[in-house]
């Protein structure tokens, strides 16, 4: 009989050791590709992916004028704002998570020359105002 209190109590005992991973109510981005990584000047559209984690669902806006994603160009030190859309409905409090692209239209060569080297950091502010962690983009060749 007392051993099956030992096994019993040895299975409670590594059954509480499980990690418990938990996420924040504070949006978590990570950087996942960008696609061109050599773009023509004010012609080719950069495409940048980004993964999202946030625990309590309030990433996005449904105001159309609401600004929540922010790339910046690390060149010129210049943000551009986009609107990323409600994620989960009004009043929940559910775990999302997934991926979302941002387009960057065109960009230019900053420094006068023909060929240049551009990185872009990226982050989300969330409706309760909670602002995720900064990603930068991998190397984008910018040509004339």
């Amino acid at each position: 009989m007392r051993i099956y209190i030992y096994i019993i109590v040895a299975f409670i005992i590594i059954g509480s050791c499980k990690k418990k991973t938990t996420v924040s109510n504070v949006p978590v981005i990570s950087f996942i590709s960008q696609n061109p990584s050599v773009v023509k000047a004010y012609k080719d559209s950069i495409t940048f992916t980004i993964g999202y984690e946030d625990a309590d669902g309030d990433i996005g806006e449904n105001n159309a004028s609401a600004e929540n994603l922010f790339l910046t160009d690390n060149r010129i030190n210049i943000t551009y704002k986009y609107r990323v859309k409600q994620l989960a409905p009004t009043g929940s409090s559910i775990d999302i998570k997934g991926n979302l692209d941002v387009i960057l239209k065109s960009t230019d060569i900053t420094d006068g020359s023909s060929s240049q080297a551009a990185t872009y950091s990226i982050y989300l502010v969330d409706r309760a105002g909670n602002k995720s962690n900064t990603v930068t983009s991998g190397t984008i060749t910018v040509n004339k």
